[in-house]
């Protein structure tokens, strides 16, 4: 599993002793090298165009001071916020009824927040992980990367004077400890679970005594369930992955296209480097930020990328509670008392809050999952929250498992080992042709079996719809129980995972597991998995049907794949276009009355409609208008309504088709978003990027992509401004990118894109350099070879360490 190329360890060894082994320009003193003293941990940062840092170090707490330090230059605030929020003291810097950003839990105010988080560093919870060995807890490699991170980004502090205008001089920018570091991996462990649920489980106390008489109200079943299914969409997010196997490549080796989607701004953004230990580890990608390993990235062997998956990745207790006492639950007919907790937050301006949080032998009490999926706590019934994410700090060692591998046999075996990736899928293709696709999740052992015996009449109806298993906490007989692979209580084993191995290609973008290559389906797993048979979404079928199309043709390079993210195709153009085109030219008197009862003039529309190349490229005339046109179609008019053909199972990828013209919002929808393009002063046939940009250093960046319901593999998600010009922010959409192949050298061929660029900072150069790069759909090449790395025109080194 070592990297042992003896030409790297020479050169790396060598920067890490001297300056005589690098060019003039950066051995000499122009490039304002920082010099660490004798003794403490250091490491040599080279940085290379658009600030990409190349990080050198003999050691694992090196490499994480190396990162850490690197990390802090570019995204000090951002990462300074996030260790407020694990913390639990955002209320006191910024109030309590602010919003987080929600990227480490779905909390909607401060205060929520700071009572969950803080209610994790009281109970010890996290330094309880740290503790646990391997391979339960995290490995003694990844606590020294941790520990190395906090020593980095703390060094940086002290020899640094901040520049970016969201935290200069602010109060709240301090040291960190590895605890801090690890927190923020448990934070985003949790972020499907107990994450999620922060609101209902800060919120949660029990019921006033009632009247006698009083009878409880009912909970919505249908109404939770729909409730359930919306929760668990991940379009918010979500991403694409393809890996092709030499089968369908120009030179036998395997090809791996990675376009995550994740949020543009806050704690979740990418952020790219290399990290070496020469004859150990060489590795490049986009780590999450606050992470001391490479997320999604390659080394000269494997290439992997995530999406993320379907899995449910908590499931319910319902409890039957003690008549004479709300915080006393039955199991098998014997009386237990929830557990009390205490926590206190200090307030902005305010007195420090108190609040109890009421925890029992399935995790927390919970009163809502979000504002539409109540779960009231009565007088007879509660809800606990069961996350074995809770229990895992192990992501960091799959991380660092992923970027030791050669092959993805090894990925399958770090995989097995480690067993860390909480809510996300693998997709992976190597140098010797293999591709690969797994849904390796922590996942609550929620068997169908289990689910039909122990559902309550709740679970009886989310669980089929939803996967959100709600079981009977009162009986013994519903626990979990364990698989033996499986390392740790409560979760599924390796076994009981969908993996598709070889096929041709192997995709996923945000669906199940079934159509993960759809001449080969993948069946028999676990309705907590995700569905089998059922409709996909329109990037789904859209992304089917490209990858599908060029294993087929065959003779791929990466350049293929640097097309494919940039086609913009709109599969929702190509099924519905043409049709609405004509129907809106047969609208009498080319008029359509809209949803305030006005006639608009539409006939300039249908011409518009007619000409559009169906894809979302900025230079695209009548994308905007489509785009506008089927957001609004789509919100009104059902799905069972909008199509002449309905879904079929045999037929998954090209059903549902034919739209329905003749569906009561059709000429409401095109009437609204024509009247809405005027009103705005946006011509019908305008360029996309003069109204889908981003503002950065005051300048327009026009954006190409588009949302998920037109199903573009290039999704974007923008805020809809038309009073400033249009889409004028991107929220969440591509993120780190990569394209990478092998040649038979030993540099892999690799093309990298981190659209929203290196460093939040507006002062930074690399603020905005990468999305201009995004904008014109170019790329940048990889230097991953020392060769490559020496040689670029930018090249700045610096050495870094601690001072004493």
């Amino acid at each position: 599993m070592r990297i042992r190329p003896r030409r790297l360890a020479v050169t790396a060894v060598a920067l890490l002793a001297a300056s005589t082994a690098l060019p003039a320009a950066a051995a000499d003193g122009r490039d304002h090298q920082e010099h660490p003293s004798h003794g403490g941990l250091s490491a040599v940062i080279r940085y290379t165009e658009y600030g990409i840092p190349h990080i050198v170090a003999k050691d694992y707490p090196d490499l994480g001071f190396g990162t850490g330090w690197a990390q802090a230059a570019d995204q000090v605030c951002t990462l300074a916020d996030g260790f407020v929020t694990t913390r639990g003291e955002r209320s006191r810097y910024f109030g309590p009824d602010a919003a987080p950003d929600g990227s480490l839990s779905s909390a909607t105010k401060n205060l929520s927040s700071d009572l969950y988080f803080r209610g994790v560093r009281e109970a010890g919870t996290v330094e309880k992980l740290l503790a646990e060995p391997a391979p339960k807890g995290p490995g003694r490699q990844v606590k020294d990367l941790m520990s190395g991170w906090a020593a980095g980004y703390n060094a940086w502090l002290r020899q640094h004077r901040i520049t970016d205008p969201a935290c200069a001089g602010a109060a709240w920018v301090r040291p960190v400890t590895t605890l801090d570091v690890a927190a923020r991996g448990f934070a985003l462990a949790v972020l499907g679970g107990q994450g999620r649920g922060a609101d209902g489980i800060t919120a949660a106390q029990p019921p006033a005594p009632a009247p006698a008489a009083a009878s409880e109200p009912p909970v919505d079943a249908q109404a939770t369930a729909r409730a359930a299914r919306e929760l668990f969409d991940t379009a918010d997010m979500g991403s694409n992955a393809v890996a092709f196997s030499g089968a369908t490549t120009a030179n036998g080796r395997g090809l791996l296209l990675g376009n995550p989607h994740y949020p543009w701004q806050g704690g979740r953004r990418f952020w790219q480097s290399q990290q070496t230990i020469p004859g150990e580890l060489n590795v490049a990608g986009g780590s999450l930020l606050g992470s001391a390993t490479i997320s999604i990235g390659h080394n000269s062997r494997v290439a992997w990328s995530h999406t993320v998956a379907t899995g449910i990745t908590l499931n319910l207790h319902q409890l039957t509670l003690d008549a004479a006492d709300p915080t006393t639950y039955l199991v098998d007919g014997r009386p237990e008392r929830m557990t009390k907790r205490s926590v206190t937050v200090e307030v902005k301006d305010g007195a420090p809050v108190t609040r109890t949080q009421w925890w029992t032998r399935y995790g927390p009490v919970i009163t809502s999952l979000g504002p539409q999926l109540p779960l009231p706590w009565t007088a007879t019934t509660a809800y606990a929250l069961n996350d074995p994410n809770a229990a895992n700090l192990r992501a960091s060692d799959t991380a660092l498992g992923f970027s030791k591998a050669r092959s993805t046999a090894d990925i399958v075996d770090t995989l097995r080992r480690t067993q860390g990736l909480p809510w996300v899928n693998t997709i992976a293709a190597d140098a010797g042709g293999h591709s690969l696709f797994t849904q390796s999740q922590v996942l609550p052992r929620i068997t169908d079996e289990l689910a039909q015996r122990c559902s309550t009449a709740l679970g009886k109806i989310t669980y089929p719809s939803s996967g959100v298993a709600v079981l009977d906490g009162s009986r013994g007989e519903c626990a979990l129980g364990s698989d033996s692979d499986a390392v740790q209580p409560g979760i599924f084993g390796p076994a009981k995972m969908p993996v598709l191995k070889d096929a041709p290609y192997a995709e996923n973008s945000n669906d199940s597991a079934w159509l993960a290559n759809a001449e080969r389906p993948l069946t028999g797993y676990e309705r907590v998995f995700g569905t089998i048979g059922t409709q996909r979404s329109m990037r789904t079928r859209g992304a089917i049907e490209d990858v599908a199309a060029l294993a087929d043709e065959g003779g791929l390079t990466v350049r293929d794949l640097q097309k494919q993210q940039f086609a913009n195709r709109v599969p929702a153009g190509d099924l519905i276009a043409d049709d609405a085109a004509r129907a809106c030219a047969a609208l009498p008197g080319g008029t359509a009355t809209g949803s305030d009862g006005k006639a608009v003039e539409v006939s300039a529309a249908c011409g518009v409609l007619k000409s559009w190349d169906h894809s979302m490229n900025t230079g695209s005339r009548g994308a905007l208008l489509f785009d506008r046109f089927w957001r609004k179609l789509t919100a009104t008019v059902p799905g069972a309504q909008l199509w002449k053909v309905p879904f079929s199972a045999a037929d998954p990828v090209r059903t549902p088709r034919t739209l329905n013209t003749d569906a009561p919002g059709f000429t409401t929808a095109l009437a609204d978003a024509v009247a809405e393009l005027r009103t705005a002063g946006i011509a019908l046939d305008a360029r996309l990027g003069a109204h889908q940009f981003v503002v950065r250093d005051g300048r327009n960046i026009p954006v190409p992509g588009g949302t998920e319901s037109l199903g573009v593999w290039n999704k974007v998600e923008s805020v809809w401004n038309p009073a400033a010009g249009g889409y004028t922010e991107v929220t969440t959409g591509s993120s780190y990118i990569q394209a990478v192949g092998w040649d038979g050298s030993r540099c892999p061929v690799a093309r990298t894109l981190l659209t929203y660029s290196q460093s939040a900072n507006p002062n930074s150069p690399h603020y905005s350099d990468q999305t201009r790069l995004f904008s014109g759909e170019k790329w940048v090449t990889s230097r991953f070879c020392e060769k490559d790395i020496l040689s670029s025109p930018g090249l700045r080194v610096e050495r870094v360490g601690e001072r004493r």
